[in-house]
């Protein structure tokens, strides 16, 4: 039997997602599935960045939604990451952290 707190989520850390190579509008739709199921599972993700070779306006917005209503983590984003984080000033706003165990163990 599974152990659900009192807002429904299993207890424990988050689960970590590692997606890797190219996002775009076309290719989304999986990781925004895998992203759903862990929010809706365990009330946030970590998302490991270091493989992400592209992302475009499409992935950003995945993220800040995420990010609006759940515990969205960030983990050693890639140079690209980093990059568009910067540029359109979503590193404010994000919860970014240098690697995956520092994103597990934040509060």
């Amino acid at each position: 039997m599974t152990t659900l707190d009192s807002r429904g989520h299993r207890p424990g850390p988050l689960p970590v997602i590692s997606p890797r190579g190219e996002f775009d509008l076309d290719s989304l739709p999986p990781l925004k599935a895998q992203i759903d199921a862990a929010v809706a599972a365990h009330g946030g993700v970590v998302l490991d960045g270091g493989g992400i070779t592209f992302a475009d306006s499409s992935f950003l917005g995945l993220l800040l939604a995420t990010h609006q209503h759940a515990d969205l983590r960030i983990a050693a984003p890639s140079s690209t990451l980093a990059r568009l984080f910067s540029v359109v000033g979503a590193d404010t706003v994000l919860r970014i952290h240098p690697t995956v165990q520092h994103a597990l163990s934040a509060a």
